[in-house]
């Protein structure tokens, strides 16, 4: 990705957890420094992360739980996509569901320990009739259930944002997806600014911003340290990192998977550049990471589990037997 890697000096990276800790905000350089380790330092960046991601979140993993609520069909063109138009046909297609069907989701969600529950529609945005079934589902899971809800509608302008939280919603995703420079590359439907002022609509009503991207797209490595900077600025309350499982039929099929170590690297910076906010190991962790998955869980403190939005995990049973083989346990709302 980008430039040939020149590999820095070799840095104290548990010194600079501990500056991070201290109150040091990380550089722009330091964050690429952190890129560019070599693998022989991997052990030890994680290491540095891990003392940021230990004492604002202790050993606890927070599980979030996806409903895909509508499948397909979106009219825009992001090339990463299997729901956009460039890939007509490729997913299972079906329009919104029930409100029932929806809160379904939500007591299964809770009966697997789930923290937080995130129902996500595809399309620009949601319509008025759509909002308001959403927004009914939200207040029946918060009636019955404890769990936190997160919708991912798409673009959202202030009234409907508003709804959103009047009906019960905790917290709004809207992926900045890369940086801006990058952007025009991945969609040219809509515009990076547009999503920028999506994320500041959102926190402009009180909602919680969870805001983040894909890594492995084809960017340089200039651009994830631009995307980790601009989470931080818009307020991102939590930050989903993608890494990049090409989808066949979508215009980025071509692109090869992020490497293990550059995914541990990317979430390490992430957690150094937004050392208080949720961090998340988010889709293509499995394919992407491998038998190295469970160090995710020292930058990261928390995960999605039983899958993704139009691919499958390794399942709910074995992230629990994971997270507890690392020593780590589960956190926020466990039930049973």
């Amino acid at each position: 990705m980008g430039l040939a890697r020149v590999q820095p000096e070799p840095r104290d990276w548990k010194e600079l957890g501990r500056s991070v800790l201290d109150g040091h905000r990380l550089s722009v350089d330091e964050a690429m420094a952190v890129l560019l380790s070599g693998d022989d330092e991997l052990l030890d960046v994680l290491a540095g992360a891990f003392i940021l991601r230990r004492a604002c979140f202790g050993m606890e993993v927070r599980l979030h739980l996806i409903r895909n609520a509508r499948s397909g069909g979106c009219g825009e063109d992001c090339g990463f996509c299997a729901q956009s138009r460039e890939a007509a046909g490729i997913v299972q297609e079906h329009p919104l569901q029930s409100t029932e069907e929806i809160v379904a989701g939500a007591r299964e969600a809770a009966r697997l320990g789930a923290f937080r529950y995130c129902i996500v529609t595809s399309g620009r945005h949601a319509e008025p009739g759509d909002l308001e079934r959403l927004c009914e589902a939200a207040r029946t899971v918060k009636r019955e259930t404890s769990l936190e809800v997160c919708t991912s509608l798409g673009l959202l302008d202030e009234a409907a944002a508003r709804r959103l939280r009047e009906a019960g919603v905790d917290r709004y995703n809207h992926n900045l997806e890369t940086s801006e420079r990058f952007f025009p590359e991945v969609c040219s439907t809509h515009g990076y600014e547009e999503r920028v002022e999506t994320a500041r609509v959102v926190k402009r009503v009180g909602l919680a911003l969870c805001s983040g991207g894909i890594i492995g797209m084809g960017e340089t490595l200039e651009d994830r340290v631009a995307m980790a900077f601009a989470a931080a600025e818009v307020g991102a309350d939590s930050v989903p990192v993608n890494f990049f499982d090409p989808r066949p039929g979508t215009p980025f099929a071509g692109q090869p998977r992020p490497s293990p170590a550059d995914c541990l690297r990317a979430l390490a910076m992430f957690r150094f550049v937004c050392p208080n906010t949720e961090v998340r190991a988010a889709g293509g962790r499995e394919v992407c990471l491998g038998p190295l998955q469970a160090l995710a869980l020292y930058p990261a403190n928390s995960i999605f589990t039983n899958g993704y939005l139009t691919t499958s995990g390794q399942g709910h049973a074995d992230d629990l037997s994971m997270i507890r083989a690392a020593g780590f346990e589960l956190g926020g709302l466990v039930q049973g």
